[in-house]
C-alpha cells in the first residue's frame, strides 16, 4: 500500500539504509550533467578533428613563382593613362588568366567533390540580376561568374574599345563586382584544388597570378578588405616583402561558424 512507503522522519531509521544498488536523484543528475558537459566540449565524446593543414602555405610551395618582378610597380597607374582605361585593360586580362587557371583543374571541380562554393568556413552564394540568392555547387558558381563577366567585358557599352566612346558612370562599381567574383574563384582553387594544381606543376603560375591580382585590387581599393580576409594567411606570405606592400591587417583568428557572402 502507498501508506507503507510514506514513513515519518522519525521512522526512517527503522527502515534501514537504502539498497546500495539504487541511485539517488543527486547522483543521477550529476551523471547526466557530466555527460552533457562532455558532449558539449567534445561532440559524440570524441576529440574535435584537427584543422586540416593548408598545403599552399608550405614554404617550398609559396616560394614558387614564374617571375621575381616587382608587382607593386607593375600595377601602378602609368602617367598620361586614363584610370578607366587602365582598370578595363587589367580587369579583362585578369579575367582571362583566372579563367584559364581554373580550366586546368575544372575536371576535378565537380558537383560531387565541391557541393558548395566554399573557402574554409566562408560559403558563397550567387545572386542573379534580380537579387535572388542561390545556393549552388562550386562549378555552377564559377560558371555563373565566368559567363556574367564575359558578358560584361565584351559589352561595348560597358568596356568600350572604340576611340571616343565614354565609360559608363557605373563602370568602377562593375569592376569592383567583377574583381570580387574573380577573387572567389582564385580562393577556391587554393582551398579546394591546390593538390591538383601542384600535381600539374602550375602552383608557380597560380602564386604569381594571385600576387599580381591582390596587389592590383589593393592599389585601387577594388575589393573590401573584409572580403579577402579568408585568404589573409596566404596574402601575408605572397604579398609582403618582395611581392609588394604588406597586408591591410590580418583577421582576428579563425572563425568557427560558416559565413555567407
Amino acid at each position: 500500500m502507498v501508506g507503507d512507503h510514506c514513513s515519518l522522519p522519525g521512522d526512517r531509521g527503522a527502515l534501514g539504509p537504502p539498497p546500495k544498488t539504487a541511485l539517488s536523484c543527486k547522483m543521477v543528475l550529476r551523471a547526466v550533467g557530466k555527460v552533457l558537459r562532455k558532449s558539449k566540449a567534445k561532440p559524440n565524446g570524441k576529440k574535435p578533428a584537427p584543422e586540416e593543414k593548408k598545403l599552399y602555405l608550405e614554404p617550398e610551395y609559396t616560394q614558387s613563382r614564374i617571375t621575381d618582378f616587382e608587382f607593386k610597380e607593375l600595377v601602378m597607374l602609368p602617367r598620361e593613362i586614363d584610370l578607366n582605361e587602365w582598370l578595363a585593360s587589367n580587369t579583362t586580362t585578369f579575367f582571362h588568366h583566372i579563367n584559364l587557371q581554373y580550366s586546368t583543374i575544372s575536371e576535378f571541380c565537380t558537383g560531387d567533390s565541391c557541393q558548395t562554393m566554399a573557402v574554409g568556413n566562408t560559403q558563397y552564394y550567387w545572386y542573379d540580376e534580380r537579387g535572388k540568392k542561390t545556393k549552388c555547387t562550386a562549378p555552377q558558381y564559377v560558371d555563373f561568374v565566368m559567363s556574367s563577366v564575359q558578358k560584361l567585358v565584351t559589352d561595348e557599352d560597358v568596356f568600350p574599345t572604340k576611340y571616343g566612346k565614354e565609360f559608363p558612370n557605373s563602370f568602377e562599381s562593375l569592376v569592383k563586382k567583377i574583381c570580387r567574383y574573380l577573387f572567389h574563384v582564385l580562393a577556391h582553387i587554393y582551398a579546394a584544388h591546390f593538390k591538383e594544381t601542384l600535381a600539374l606543376e602550375l602552383h608557380g603560375h597560380l602564386n604569381t597570378l594571385y600576387t599580381h591580382f591582390i596587389l592590383f585590387i589593393r592599389e585601387f581599393n577594388l575589393v573590401d578588405s573584409k572580403e579577402v580576409t579568408v585568404m589573409d594567411d596566404l596574402t601575408e606570405v605572397l604579398c609582403s616583402g618582395g611581392g609588394g606592400a604588406g597586408g591591410n591587417g590580418g583577421s582576428g583568428g579563425a572563425q568557427n561558424h560558416v559565413k555567407e557572402r
